[in-house]
């Protein structure tokens, strides 16, 4: 759900007043949307590695990394090291087992158990549309400035939580408590850098637990081909209550790297015997 958040920051930056110089707002994000929409469209034919880093208050750091892999329509996920310490030959062959057995198992599965895996995986794809949807009018964009990421041209909008927004949605009350800072490439129209941050209590399951104002994310994109941005960090530093009292605060980093074109499954079982 957060990467969404940050994710939908850009789309309702349709409202923003107009400059004298250069390309409209208006047309800044419709070739922002496009090219989001053919990242989307592309991304589920690339496997890649994914190390994840979570730290809670009290807790050490603990770090684990796996090579996401699309079979069939869905996701898997391989772990490939536990505390950036790579698996013991052991280890590897039991995750392999795994694989071989979770491929096996979709490849014999009926029509409606397919159905329902892939509708699953398509609801949650799904969510972010939807998000796109509320920001339109949850939130007021400005054409703030221009600066340089990694080598990178970007236009510079804010966003701002638009004044007697009324949420009819979960994701639109959501938002309500955000504010946002969007990068855009001048010449992909890509998203280079998305920051959001909590400005007031957001509650997640009723009244029983809020994300606090402080809260922060952060996504980064990178060219993978010379048409296709995908995700290179993603990061969030939660202050979080429950029932009113702070308990937890915690970060988390997301970092993506080695993106390739998808194999098919009987050549990722290969690889790893």
């Amino acid at each position: 759900m957060c990467r969404e958040i940050l994710l939908a920051l850009a789309v309702a930056a349709t409202r923003i007043p107009s400059r004298a110089a250069g390309p409209s707002p208006d047309e800044i994000i419709r070739k922002s949307v496009e090219a989001i929409h053919s990242d989307w469209n592309q991304a589920a034919r690339y496997s890649y590695l994914e190390r994840d880093v979570e730290s809670k208050r009290h807790s050490p750091p603990t770090a684990r990394t796996y090579k996401a892999l699309m079979i069939d329509g869905s996701p898997y996920n391989l772990v490939t090291a536990i505390n950036d310490q790579p698996l013991s030959p052991s280890e590897r062959a039991d995750e392999g087992r795994k694989l071989q057995k979770e491929v096996e198992r979709r490849q014999h599965e009926s029509d409606r158990e397919r159905k329902k895996r892939i509708a699953k995986y398509d609801r949650e794809r799904a969510r972010d549309h939807e998000m796109l949807s509320a920001m339109v009018d949850a939130f007021q964009f400005q054409l703030e400035s221009e600066a340089e990421v990694d080598g990178h041209p970007c236009w510079v909008l804010a966003a701002t939580p638009k004044s007697g927004y009324q949420a009819a949605t979960r994701e639109g009350r959501i938002l309500k408590g955000m504010k946002g800072r969007l990068w855009v490439d001048k010449q992909s129209y890509q998203w280079v850098k998305i920051h959001a941050e909590a400005v007031r209590s957001i509650s997640l399951y009723g009244f029983l637990a809020k994300i606090g104002p402080g809260t922060e994310f952060d996504l980064e994109q990178a060219p993978v081909t010379d048409n296709l941005w995908l995700a290179k960090r993603f990061s969030v530093r939660v202050k979080a209550s429950a029932l009113g009292f702070v308990n937890e605060d915690s970060s988390e980093s997301e970092t993506y790297r080695d993106y390739q074109p998808m194999p098919q499954a009987s050549a990722v079982l290969q690889s790893i015997k």
